[in-house]
């Protein structure tokens, strides 16, 4: 058993280990590798930080890791199940490396009896905050009408980077203004080494505008896909543009192997499109 700080050569190594740790039980299905990738591609995600993730390795395989999410002050913790005695350590780890000023906190599947017991002797405490794991499963194509006026597009996010960013804007509650956004600042997209353009669906209207978006994430060999993320701007809401490229996305995954779709959120919205709840997660902080 080999401890080792996180290098970039060590990321498809850690999309198997999540792989892995998904295969038989969904309890940290809340952290996947589709999870893992879009934060790795996201403009938020602070890079600055990647050596201090946490890896636990035997013969070059991940059997352990502590991740923040997007920064410090929140982490992922787990073991393969047959190295389920390295938890502790984990976690403990986490605590050193991964708080910040108010601590740490960790989501915990609430199946998960012996990570809560351990989160407890470590003295970490439970939260009211909570993550819905909602699974719809794919075994017939999802019906859906999209609206008169727009059609489908898989834009590239290299080279439309900024309209998609335009969308987010407004789809994510910014705002219209057009000029507040042109002064913001635009971060470059990173490179995500399993992005598959296919199931990056935008609804375009006749002026070539984004109006609607989801995204996709999956990998063969796998037998699920993750919603990440889906926005609608303000003039296209309520009028089906969002459940057109959900749908229209979630069917060209089943085409291509994906047997059921995961989505962290509780709203009504996913629920209408057939969506259930799958597992609930409670965070669990311990305050500096």
């Amino acid at each position: 058993m080999e401890f080792r700080h996180f290098q970039k050569k060590d990321y498809n190594a850690v999309c198997a280990f999540l792989n892995a740790l998904n295969r038989e039980n969904r309890d940290h299905i809340h952290w996947n590798w589709a999870r893992f990738e879009w934060m790795w591609g996201h403009p938020d995600f602070d890079t600055s930080l990647i050596g201090s993730i946490g890896l636990w390795v035997e013969e070059d395989r991940v059997v352990g890791a502590a991740i923040y999410d997007m920064y410090f002050g929140e982490a992922f913790c787990a073991a393969l199940p047959e190295y389920e005695d390295l938890y502790p350590e984990i976690l403990d780890y986490a605590w050193r490396e991964l708080k910040d000023e108010n601590g740490l906190g960790i989501a915990i599947c609430e199946n998960s009896a012996k990570e809560v017991e351990a989160a407890k002797a470590a003295g970490f405490e439970p939260a009211e905050a909570t993550e819905t794991n909602l699974v719809i499963e794919l075994d017939r194509p999802l019906s859906f009408c999209l609206p008169e006026g727009l059609r489908f597009e898989s834009p590239d996010p290299e080279t439309e980077g900024e309209a998609l960013q335009w969308m987010f804007w407004q789809g994510f509650n910014h705002g219209e203004d057009r000029a507040e956004f042109e002064r913001e600042d635009k971060i470059p997209p990173r490179p995500r080494p399993h992005f598959t353009r296919q199931l990056n669906v935008a609804a375009v209207d006749e002026a070539g505008a984004y109006c609607a978006y989801c995204c996709l994430w999956y990998l063969p060999g796998t037998d699920f896909a993750y919603v990440e993320p889906v926005c609608t701007i303000p003039a296209w809401r309520k009028k089906g543009a969002g459940r057109a490229v959900v749908c229209e996305a979630l069917n060209r995954a089943r085409a291509l192997g994906a047997r059921r779709a995961y989505v962290i959120s509780d709203q009504v919205f996913y629920k209408k499109l057939g969506f259930e709840k799958d597992r609930l997660f409670r965070f669990w902080w311990k305050k500096e």
